[in-house]
């Protein structure tokens, strides 16, 4: 909320602003700390750049010892600078930097870049450091950028606060590195190459500043379009994912990571655990989020440049048109071998190529329209293919050949650059030739590459980016009965008597007891401690049955665990019984036996063996497996892995990627599982990991899944050490719904309305809550006159409904009948470095006066007093707004006016 009631960012008129990073990125006065005259040194260039570009604010060098620097007039230290100072730019060595960070928060600067090194990178005593630079930033809320980084420029600005050698170009690319070398090979690349930046930014240690500050920021930036990152480490996982997660909603986010890994974790005691690795559960993480990997520093800008010249596929179907047979099958060979598809040709678009191609065109996709083909014959063809709706892009491939025309050809097609519903992608091979066609078509937003793979190849990318974005929009949905029946307590009890025994590992038996607690069907299993009542429950369930050990200490220290016998009579049950026991009395303490389990013994011929489970990513927390079960997991590695909370599309999708899953449709006269059950089931194992954050690692291996029923067949599940504290426990990736905040309310007049806090797909209900709302209460809530248009517009209205429940919490007022209709939203913002958040509360004037207002400031507040880091609630207001004044001022809110702007503070700490 802009206080002043001036200029309100388009994309942002009803969140709070994140902290600003306008200091660094736009300042009005740079000091340069360390500068000098001394030839090919950081300070000179620094300066330098500064003072060579077009960037038009002041420049102040600092430097104890001398008078002037490249002619401008230097200044000891900041303090003797006499105007304001926006950003600093340091190069000071390392020890000095705490000493020149605590004097720019006295001189009030809000910005600092320190290009030095010899921090972390060193070892402990650079770490100290940072620890210090931290501390005494965080005192004036000064925002830093590095240390150990190659710093910032801002081309459309003419901000050039690095030592590169030359001005990145003005352009619509956020660019963003970890490795400052890079930033210098791909300066020159992109010079080359022609690719502008609307901010270039070398982020080195991420002291302050890290991935998901700046996603934010450039995300809010109109200048750019797309952010691009080269990434070494993922620092804050989670802030990482929470800023991609929203604005990869409306900008693209595309990632280079080098260094693959091989699995991270050491073999665990799940088959889940053994399964897990750093690299693949970071691929996990950005589809999660809608980040798109790329693979090249070439395709990390290509495909910048192809999402924001074309629109997304809807699919993963290509047609291809060349004069050449190789270069289509070039093609194809790279679409298919990365998991695209031709595009079949339709009944309709065949008899329509065959009216006025040659007779020996290739009667399929590729479409080879011969080496004669002319310009008139390319653009023909074009038009037809694009109304195929087979087809979800399109890819043209010209060779120079003795009767080609590249040039003519390009001018034929430029008119489809922006005029298609699905992506068209260009291949003029050859050199001198073809160059005036390739410059055409790029002109024209057609996106023209040299080699037909490299556009096949690309075309894969932008088929996965749009179809992760689709699950990302989606959003969980929590019927009641999925969210009341399942018995988390149940869970709980079963863990707490574990943790009081020392034990880590469940048995069988409780580790089927936690599934069913959530609604997940077992096999039907019975404890014994004795022979007979081995025997007797062998009796109740049936022959054949199988008989297992379950005990922590000979699962561990011998071989006799787990051993599955399968057992037809009475007295192979005893026999196998007293083996067992006899084994546990001979090789531990008699106290170690937990009993033996008897189940019946299933015949799998009829069902799929899956694997569902999850274990802990040292980054991520938590993460989510599924696949192809049984004896053979680990050896056929057929699964897929996913952040929980799930919903039913994300479930589905992370099914979808295995390959068990094309026979759980239904294959050589099978019937196809329940798909629709197996989602839920996935969803409610996602609540349980979510909620029993006890758990380190869990497997059900298998669950059986048949047309018929969905049962788990065996179950494992291992805790944290029981000395684990609770704020040491893995947090979540991502903040799952937050189902605790959903609640029942009536207003005065008996309507009743549900509480809960906002979803996605809330947008359109969000659009009508505008329309009712009156041009007084628009100007009350946001301090001036908004138009309808500008707010429910879907790139807002996305970000409004689409937050990340770790830094903010929306509740919506829905009333339930005659039809759902937002009555009131009141948002709860945290803020940052503080212990505030501020809020806000806006309620349709057809509900205005009913005790709603009240109500949902009541439950921000509770919501407040549950966040351990808030202690104060704060809130700013127009002075005539007598509603909002009455209601702050029932809960003994401060008050403190300035001119025509109130605010209110309320202290929430109450331990």
């Amino acid at each position: 909320m802009n206080l002043s009631g001036a200029t309100v960012n388009a994309l942002d008129v009803y969140r709070y602003a994140h902290q600003s990073l306008d200091p660094i990125f736009s300042p009005r006065s740079v000091a340069v700390i360390g500068a000098t005259e001394r030839e090919d040194s950081v300070g000179r260039t620094i300066l330098w750049n500064l003072i060579t570009n077009t960037f038009g604010g002041t420049i102040y060098p600092v430097n104890l010892k001398r008078k002037n620097v490249l002619g401008i007039k230097a200044y000891p230290t900041v303090f003797d600078v006499p105007d304001e100072i926006d950003l600093a730019v340091i190069v000071t060595p390392a020890p000095t930097v705490p000493v020149v960070i605590h004097q720019c928060v006295q001189k009030g600067v809000l910005g600092a870049i320190v290009i030095s090194a010899g921090f972390k990178e060193i070892g402990e005593k650079g770490a100290a450091l940072e620890r210090q630079i931290l501390a005494e930033a965080r005192l004036g809320k000064m925002r830093i950028i590095g240390p150990n980084c190659l710093g910032v420029m801002s081309p459309v600005t003419g901000l050039n606060a690095t030592f590169a050698a030359a001005m990145a170009r003005p352009g619509n690319v956020g660019f963003i590195s970890q490795s400052g070398a890079l930033c210098t090979a791909i300066l020159d690349w992109s010079f080359r190459e022609n690719v502008g930046f609307s901010h270039f930014v070398s982020i080195g240690s991420m002291l302050d500043v890290s991935w998901g500050d700046l996603i934010y920021y450039l995300g809010n930036d109109p200048r750019t379009e797309s952010i691009v990152i080269y990434m070494e480490t993922i620092g804050d996982a989670r802030w990482f994912l929470s800023a991609a997660r929203e604005v990869a909603l409306t900008k693209p986010i595309i990632v280079i990571k080098p260094g693959r890994t091989e699995a991270a974790a050491k073999a665990a005691a799940s088959h889940t655990g053994s399964l897990t690795g750093s690299d693949e559960v970071l691929r996990a993480a950005f589809r999660r989020v809608g980040v798109l990997r790329v693979e090249t520093i070439a395709d990390l800008f290509n495909m910048a440049e192809i999402l924001d010249k074309q629109p997304r596929p809807s699919g993963d179907r290509l047609t291809i048109v060349t004069n050449a047979g190789g270069p289509g099958v070039l093609a194809t060979d790279a679409l298919i071998s990365s998991g695209g598809r031709l595009a079949p040709l339709s009944d309709e678009t065949m008899a329509g190529l065959n009216e006025f191609l040659p007779a020996h065109w290739s009667h399929n996709n590729p479409i080879d329209i011969l080496g004669d083909a002319s310009p008139e014959r390319y653009a023909k063809t074009l038009e037809l293919i694009a109304r195929d709706p087979s087809s979800d892009g399109l890819l043209v491939i010209l060779t120079p050949q003795a009767m080609t025309d590249p040039t003519h050809t390009a001018e034929e097609l430029k008119g489809y650059g922006q005029s298609l519903s699905k992506p068209l992608l260009a291949s003029w091979m050859g050199g001198a030739d073809t160059a005036t066609g390739q410059s055409i078509l790029n002109q024209a937003g057609i996106p023209t590459f040299q080699y037909p793979d490299t556009a096949a190849r690309l075309f894969n990318y932008m088929w996965r980016f749009s179809y992760r974005l689709k699950a990302l929009y989606e959003t969980p949905e929590f019927p009641e009965e999925e969210s009341e029946e399942h018995n988390p307590s149940q869970a709980e009890e079963i863990i707490i008597k574990a943790r009081q025994a020392g034990r880590t590992i469940l048995t069988e038996y409780e580790s089927k007891r936690i599934l069913e607690s959530y609604r997940i069907p077992t096999v039907d299993t019975r404890l014994a401690n004795t022979e007979e009542e081995a025997v007797a429950e062998a009796e109740a369930i049936g022959y054949p049955v199988v008989l297992k050990l379950n005990s922590e200490t000979i699962t561990h220290k011998t071989d006799v665990g787990g051993v599955k016998l399968n057992l037809a009579d009475q007295d192979e049950v005893c026999e196998a019984f007293q083996d067992i026991a006899a084994a546990v009395i001979g090789k531990a303490s008699p106290d170690d036996f937990q009993g033996v389990t008897v189940q019946p013994m299933l015949d799998l011929s009829d069902g799929y063996e899956l694997i569902i489970g999850s274990s802990t990513d040292p980054q991520f927390g938590p993460v989510l497996l599924f696949g192809t079960g049984g004896t053979m997991v680990e050896i056929f590695k057929d699964r897929e892995l996913a952040l929980p909370a799930l919903n039913t599309t994300l479930a589905r999708r992370m099914m979808e990627r295995t390959k068990i899953y094309k026979a759980l449709l239904g294959v050589r006269g099978r019937e196809p599982v329940d798909l629709d059950e197996l989602e839920k089931l996935l969803v409610r194992f996602s609540f349980l990991v979510v909620e029993q954050r006890r758990i380190k690692e869990i497997d059900i291996n298998p669950l059986l899944a048949s047309a018929d029923r969905l049962v788990a067949l065996d179950a494992r599940v291992v805790l944290h050490d029981p000395d684990t504290q609770e704020e040491d426990l893995p947090k979540l990736a991502i903040h799952p719904y937050p189902v605790k905040h959903v609640g029942s309310w009536r207003l005065k007049d008996g309507t009743f309305v549900n509480i809960r806090p906002i979803r996605p797909e809330d947008e359109p209900l969000m659009i009508r809550f505008h329309e009712g709302l009156s041009e007084h209460s628009v100007y009350m809530r946001y301090f001036q006159a908004l138009k309808l248009s500008q707010r429910v517009a879907h790139e807002r209205l996305t970000r409004i409904c689409f937050i990340d429940y770790d830094r903010e919490l929306v509740l919506v007022a829905v009333r339930r009948a005659p039809g759902p209709e937002i009555a009131g939203v009141a948002r709860l913002s945290k803020m940052y470095v503080s212990d505030a958040a501020e809020f806000a509360v806006l309620i349709k004037d057809d509900y205005q006066g009913q005790g709603l207002g009240s109500e949902l400031l009541e439950r921000l507040i509770q919501a407040a007093r549950d966040e351990p880091d808030i202690s104060r609630l704060v809130a700013y207001m127009l002075a005539e707004n007598e509603g909002m004044k009455n209601i702050v001022k029932r809960y003994d809110f401060e008050l403190e006016y300035d001119d025509k702007i109130l605010k209110a503070e309320l202290s929430v700490d109450i331990g």
